[in-house]
């Protein structure tokens, strides 16, 4: 937990005590808050398919919640507001020679309200997630990187690696 006060990178100072949680599927509403935001922050989607995005992928996260194949972590302030969170999609996946686990984890759905950014809160959250990957063995943690996160993943040490799309 943070302490009122308490000087963070970039010299912000934090106005109110924080408290990093695991999220529970109680926390299912606030998850899908994070994901709708992050993509309209992004500027990736107009409202109709925001709305088919989170209707779709709402059983997604509902399941994974329960099942433990999602794993979320809320920044948390002590009158109960969710001010930040991320999580952890764990999906099956073929091994390789490098990587013999059958399965990839991935960072997804990375927020911070707007009045909470540029507090490293983001930074913590991400340190969580990666300590929770190495604890579980595995061989390195996936995901897409936007514009403005891109420089806080690069500082914690990932790389672009050789995956390529094609829309269809």
């Amino acid at each position: 937990m943070a302490a009122e006060g308490e000087t963070l990178p970039g010299g912000a100072a934090l106005s109110v005590p924080l408290a990093i949680r695991e999220a529970t599927p109680a926390d299912l509403g606030v998850v899908m808050h994070h994901r709708r935001s992050m993509f309209a922050d992004m500027g990736t989607g107009e409202r109709e398919a925001l709305d088919a995005m989170e209707a779709s992928s709402r059983p997604l996260f509902a399941r994974g919640l329960a099942d433990g194949s999602y794993r979320g972590w809320l920044v948390q302030a002590d009158d109960g507001r969710v001010v930040a969170g991320g999580g952890i999609i764990v999906l099956p996946y073929h091994s390789s020679p490098r990587d013999p686990k059958p399965e990839r984890a991935w960072i997804v759905n990375m927020y911070t309200e707007r009045a909470y950014r540029r507090q490293g809160l983001a930074r913590r959250l991400m340190e969580q997630m990666i300590r929770w990957c190495r604890a579980q063995r595995m061989a390195a943690v996936y995901l897409h990187a936007s514009d403005e996160g891109r420089a806080l993943y690069e500082s914690l040490g990932f790389t672009p690696t050789n995956e390529m799309r094609l829309p269809l």
